[in-house]
């Protein structure tokens, strides 16, 4: 055995593996693209006793193609990230034959092999046919993952002993799926998902074949129509998934024709109308999954009648109403049940009382009022996965008794649950209660497992007291949102025990002390907020030494002074700043152009600033003061890129290098002691969106660059000593007058103060007292407007005089003149009857 793979080898395979004559198994190359060269693979036959060969990132050369010889023994063969150009002498008739060259004979061939795996490949289909005509024994094919250069061809029609086939997530310049796959008579497995082939239902179920098929997946394309109501077409069909594809129509009532169907998915297509009650007669039936469309209507007890293998439901994100007798006992056992979105009444489901083997349960969104029963407990021991969100559930919670090793996954936010929280939730993995109204101290943590949570959200509740010292136990935490409760004290040093931590939300508390320098060990830090707190000491200069992963970083509303320290300018990847309302002073640090995602697009654009926790992506909600009024931000909050450091006592000059942030959205340094002129090019901040530079104490003018900021909404200048007119174009005129209120020298529309010279509508002097003999700046010119005046007067006097005297003295040209005149009248006469007359007539008929 020898296997390379996964290693950065690159340059010509060597033909001097031919040489080793024992081996059984040769793996070769990484699953970056193009590593290797396939040049001359002749040496491939020389090993009589390879079973397996496995090659990835390898780019084929049409002779390294050609040249390709499978030993007699060969029974495995994989490409993985190959390139593969198009096979010389191979044709393609339409896509009913392959014809193979003279050239190459059945030696290229080996009928011992029976598996064959493509994935990741650029590959043309002549050798996509060859590759597939390479055995009559081909038991198992995988073609996943490629871009196949062209129409699929018919190549699978004389593989008569395949029995699984998986052809799925290939990007295939046709959109059919090929019709002689109703040929393959022993086939029990197909997956044809994720390819956009956008054919009607009923035609594909007629091409596949029938009486062998035990698991079929057309997930993930764009087939329409409804379910082929011939079920006796597939008697021995196990398995049938339909998830992701663009099916339209009513959920058909063929559904009991497939008797022995045991796993149907239905889910993410655009089903309409009601469920039909036939589906409740699959008596084999071990997974529904009909989630995310648009199915309406009720469900009964008639829906399940006969379900009695049942083990999975997911009806969730549909506007179905479930309605059930109370002494309903459903026929199953389910282990995972989805309702999430669902109708399913104000009261607690009761039927779920006889679900002991449930492990994932999901109602949530559904409509669920009033207390959650006591016998529910009784079915938590199993529970690996529990969300009741965004109900209206308003008890206190009980025990909830889960199983040692489960790591359960728990969401209980957006109720109204009140009350302490139970000491059993501490085992849980993923614990989120945030938007309720729990009470108490935060001890029930000191209970938790050893490194067993992750997850831990408890914002916008009542909570209160100190953080406990036995949070450094959570050394596996990954998010941690405290926010907006009514907690105290300092901040525990523990907290720099939690290594792995990436999203730390502390906002809206009343904490006080200084940040603990334990923080710096985080280093994984994505997002860092504890504004809104009793927080004081000077900014510390490990945040931007230790913590250069941070991307949103947050200490608003705090007590914070000293100066800003030039090492914050190593968060290069930061994305909102906000040090706002502090006691901040010095001056504005020059390296701020080092904030790399402030100064250029990032490679992939990304809409929300997301943190991996394990089990799903956790996307960041942020307060932030937008246009002066405060919004709550997530699903865009990756796309904004923020500055604030309003509200301190900042001195100095605005540094000419915040020119240089080309992708800033909002800029705001309002409320602080800044001096000096705006700087000149601030047009270059092409995306800025919001500017707030008021309450500082600003000269000079306003750039005349400001004017091509296209996308400025909201600017405030205001309460400055700034002077000159105001820039103009559609922006900056377009804003109310305010913006630019309470500074002396300003001048020009929107303010009511007119400038020197200007000349307002009834003609009289400007409103700053000036005389036509005064001289007025206007972008650093300076002329004299009673010349201007003057010199339109002599003007019109020349041009008068020159026609008019001319036509009066000279007979000739008065003549002419006036024949012009009548002529241009007659022929003007003339256009106007013919066109009238032809409009009279139209009307007439």
């Amino acid at each position: 055995m020898l296997d390379l793979s996964q290693n950065p080898i690159r340059g010509v395979i060597p033909s001097q593996l031919g040489n080793l004559t024992e081996l059984q198994f040769l793996g070769l190359g990484s699953d970056s693209d193009g590593g290797m060269i396939a040049d001359n693979l002749e040496w491939l036959s020389r090993l009589p006793s390879l079973t397996t060969f496995e090659l990835w990132g390898t780019n084929f050369t049409k002779a390294g193609l050609q040249s390709f010889q499978m030993p007699p023994s060969l029974s495995t063969l994989e490409f993985r990230s190959c390139q593969f150009p198009q096979l010389l002498g191979f044709t393609l008739d339409g896509l009913q034959s392959f014809k193979m060259p003279p050239s190459l004979s059945s030696a290229n061939f080996s009928n011992a092999l029976t598996s064959l795996d493509l994935h990741d490949n650029t590959i043309h289909p002549t050798v996509l046919s060859w590759l597939l005509n390479s055995s009559t024994n081909l038991v198992d094919v995988t073609i996943s993952g490629n871009f196949i250069s062209g129409v699929l061809p018919n190549s699978f029609q004389k593989m008569t002993s395949l029995t699984d086939l998986v052809f799925s997530e290939n990007i295939v310049l046709g959109n059919k799926i090929p019709k002689f796959l109703g040929n393959l008579t022993n086939l029990q497995t197909l997956d044809l998902s994720g390819n956009n082939f956008n054919e009607t239902l009923q035609v594909v179920l007629e091409s596949l074949p029938g009486h062998s098929l035990k698991t079929l997946d057309l997930s993930r394309n764009q087939l329409g129509g409804s379910i082929l109501d011939d079920g006796k077409k597939f008697p021995s069909l196990t398995e049938l998934n339909l998830y992701g594809n663009l099916l339209e129509g009513l959920l058909p009532n063929c559904l009991s024709r497939f008797p022995n169907v045991v796993t149907l998915d239905l889910s993410s297509n655009r089903l309409t109308g009601s469920l039909t009650e036939s589906i409740g007669k699959l008596q084999n039936l071990e997974s529904l999954d009909l989630s995310n469309n648009s199915l309406s209507g009720v469900v009964s007890e008639l829906h399940f009648q006969k379900l009695s293998k049942l083990k999975v439901l997911d009806l969730s994100s549909n506007s179905l109403t479930l309605s059930f007798n109370s002494n309903w006992a459903p026929p199953f056992q389910l282990t995972s049940l989805s309702l999430s979105s669902c109708k399913l009444g104000s009261k607690f489901p009761s039927w779920l009382h006889r679900q002991f083997d449930i492990s994932h349960l999901d109602i949530s969104n559904s409509g669920i009022s009033g207390a959650i029963p006591h016998w529910f407990s009784d079915l938590t021991f199993k529970l690996e996965h529990l969300n009741l969100s965004f109900n209206l559930m308003n008890s206190t919670l009980p025990n909830f008794p889960f199983m040692s090793g489960n790591d359960p996954f728990v969401d209980l936010s957006f109720n109204q649950f009140h009350g302490p929280i139970p000491f059993s939730l501490s085992n849980a993995t993923y614990l989120h209660l945030s938007n309720n109204k729990f009470t108490g101290s935060l001890s029930f943590l000191c209970d938790v497992r050893y490194g067993a949570t992750i997850f831990l959200d408890l914002s916008n509740n009542l909570l209160v007291g100190s953080l406990p010292d036995c949070l450094g136990n959570f050394t596996d935490l990954i998010i941690l949102n405290l926010e907006n409760n009514e907690l105290f004290g300092v901040i525990p040093r523990s907290l720099g025990l939690m290594h792995g931590i990436s999203f730390l939300n502390l906002r809206h508390n009343n904490f006080s002390g200084s940040l603990p320098s334990s923080l710096k060990d985080c280093t994984r830090l994505r997002v860092l907020h504890v504004g809104e707190n009793n927080l004081k000491g000077e900014i510390p200069s490990w945040i931007g030494e230790r913590l250069t992963n941070l991307v949103f970083l947050s200490l608003k509303s705090n007590r914070f002074f000293g100066n800003i320290p030039s090492k914050l300018c190593h968060l290069q990847s930061i994305q909102i700043l906000d040090l706002s309302m502090n006691d901040i002073s010095g001056s504005i640090p020059s390296c701020i152009d080092n904030f790399t995602s402030m100064v250029k697009k990032l490679n992939q654009e990304v809409t929300s600033i997301s943190i991996y926790d394990g089990a799903e992506g956790y996307e960041s909600i942020a307060i932030i003061v937008w246009k002066g009024v405060e919004y709550e931000y997530k699903k865009i909050l990756g796309l904004l890129r923020i500055i604030d450091l309003s509200s301190n006592r900042l001195f100095g000059e605005i540094p000419k290098e915040f020119v240089n942030l080309a992708e800033l959205v909002q800029l705001n340094l309002s409320r602080n002691n800044l001096s000096g002129v705006i700087p000149e090019k601030i047009g270059k901040l092409n995306k800025l969106e919001s500017l707030d530079l008021s309450h500082n104490k600003l000269s000079g003018n306003i750039p005349v660059s400001l004017a091509e900021v296209y996308f400025l909404q909201y600017l405030d200048i205001s309460d400055n000593q700034l002077s000159g007119r105001i820039p103009t174009s559609t922006q900056l005129q377009s804003f109310n007058a305010s913006a630019y209120a309470e500074n002396l020298g300003l001048c020009g529309k929107p303010l009511d103060i007119s400038c020197h010279g200007d000349e307002n509508l009834n003609g009289t002097p400007p409103n700053s007292g000036g005389d036509d003999e005064s001289n007025v700046e206007d972008g650093g010119e300076w002329f004299d407007m009673s010349c201007l005046r003057m010199g339109i007067g002599v003007g019109f006097a020349v041009g008068f005089c020159g026609v008019c005297g001319n036509l009066l003295l000279n007979a000739s040209w008065r003549l002419a003149y006036f024949r012009l005149l009548d002529n241009f009248g007659d022929f003007l006469y003339v256009i106007i009857a013919v066109k009238w007359a032809t409009i009279k007539r139209r009307f007439s008929n």
